[in-house]
């Protein structure tokens, strides 16, 4: 298949995208497109052709096959385009031996997202968190690009006596491996301290009830972030418009100490080395007490996009957290019919639509649910001249009955299984008794 479109008056990059993949991955491949064409124009480039491979299995040298490579050269020719993208992972070798037969630049998928993550990042920790994962990623991609040096001279002249040789000679190419190779360890080692801060930071919510958002990229999270607590988060319809975490406070009537975490969306195949740089961020979905899975019910693959969230979510240990799916945009999907039959097979599951508050109030009401669900009721004793203790307990539960008892307070309470266990494993806490 080969697509010529119409070259696009913009500053942007023009190049030729090819869709590499297997013949039984053809129904995608419109799809694929689509993503692939989006995520274009948010790196700053126009597709101006392209060209589609469907081979049993990648050719071990160049990914595609040498006919599709002329291919690619006359629509490089014809439509003056500067680069080559292709739509999947790319090892070293291939992504180098097609640079040399097309003379061109020639990106792979990691490449494309890592490139757009890093136009995206924002914050200090989001920019560290992209700058180690495209250090990973060039780590085994960088070229020889020295070799007219046989020899290096490290520390000053060798003729003075104040440097020295380095016996048969080192490479510049070495030399580049040994920075990147330092340089990876110093933004490991800060990105681990904000990570414990992040972490700390998590811990300080322990006392409520943590709700994460997460969901395919531009499945609308920020928006409904928006329309639950006014958080006033970036929403952009575009890939990947906000890298950080933003949290808010999520008023309910009967809840009243419930957080909601805003995350970095997900994608098909994202990079295992931005999954590993963004612990920090993603803590917030390992910690959380119920994730709001958001789909894009417009979008026609919308199950793909569940099931690359679904894979995300087992990458980074977070995939046994209760789950509410929130199918959203409905006010845009072209099939309630196949809507309905998509819910069905999801428990759990609300409908909204973020931009004109459809369906917020059932969800608001789902979670409500949930968090009542995780609720106990019990009947404990303790000392009356325990302030802290006192406190702690009415700031977390809801008090139904309060006596005294000599020198004990006696409440029966409503409380989650956090508070529960705590109070349990409190030496100065009697739990027991029926409660009223």
């Amino acid at each position: 298949m080969k697509i010529a479109l119409k070259p696009t008056v913009s500053a942007t990059i023009p190049v030729v995208l090819v869709i590499a993949g297997c013949a039984h991955e053809r129904e995608l491949e419109g799809d694929r497109t689509e993503e692939m064409i989006s995520l274009l124009d948010t790196a700053g480039r126009t597709v101006v052709a392209t060209i589609a491979q469907h081979l049993p299995k990648p050719v071990s040298g160049t990914y595609i096959g040498s006919g599709k490579i002329e291919e690619v050269k006359a629509l490089l020719s014809g439509h003056d385009a500067k680069e080559v993208v292709l739509d999947v992972q790319l090892s070293p070798r291939q992504q180098r031996n097609l640079e040399e037969e097309l003379e061109v630049r020639v990106l792979d998928y990691d490449e494309l997202i890592l490139e757009i993550f890093a136009g995206n990042a924002r914050t200090h920790q989001a920019m560290l968190a992209v700058e180690l994962a495209k250090l990973e990623y060039t780590r085994g991609r960088l070229r020889r690009m020295w070799t007219h040096l046989d020899r290096q001279t490290v520390g000053g002249n060798s003729g003075s006596g104040s440097g020295f040789m380095t016996g048969t000679g080192e490479k510049q190419i070495e030399m580049d491996r040994r920075l990147v190779k330092k340089r990876i360890q110093d933004l490991k080692g800060k990105l681990d301290e904000i990570a414990a801060r992040s972490d700390r930071t998590v811990q300080t919510r322990k006392d409520a009830f943590n709700i994460a958002l997460v969901g395919y990229t531009n499945a609308g999270k920020s928006t409904l972030m928006n329309a639950l607590t006014h958080a006033g988060v970036l929403a952009e319809n575009r890939l990947f418009a906000t890298l950080d975490t933003r949290t808010a406070r999520l008023h309910l009537e009967a809840h009243k100490n419930v957080v909601l975490s805003d995350t970095v969306g997900f994608i098909r195949n994202l990079p295992h080395s931005l999954i590993a740089s963004f612990h920090a961020t993603l803590s917030e979905v390992r910690e959380a007490d119920l994730l709001l899975h958001v789909v894009d019910s417009a979008s026609p693959v919308m199950e793909e996009q569940m099931q690359a969230v679904n894979t995300v979510l087992q990458t980074i240990s977070a995939s046994d957290i209760p789950m509410v799916v929130v199918f959203n945009k409905v006010d845009r999907c072209p099939s309630k019919t196949v809507l309905a039959a998509v819910r069905r097979r999801h428990k759990h599951s609300v409908a909204v639509s973020a931009l004109n508050g459809e369906g917020l109030d059932q969800l608001r009401a789902t979670i409500a649910e949930v968090i009542q669900n995780k609720v106990k009721k019990i009947k404990i004793r303790y000392p009356v001249t325990d302030g802290a203790l006192d406190a702690h307990i009415r700031a977390r539960a809801a008090i139904h009955a309060e006596d005294f008892d000599g020198d004990n307070v006696v409440m029966t309470i409503s409380g989650d299984e956090r508070l529960i266990s705590e109070l349990t494993a409190h030496p100065q806490v009697v739990v027991g008794g029926k409660a009223q």
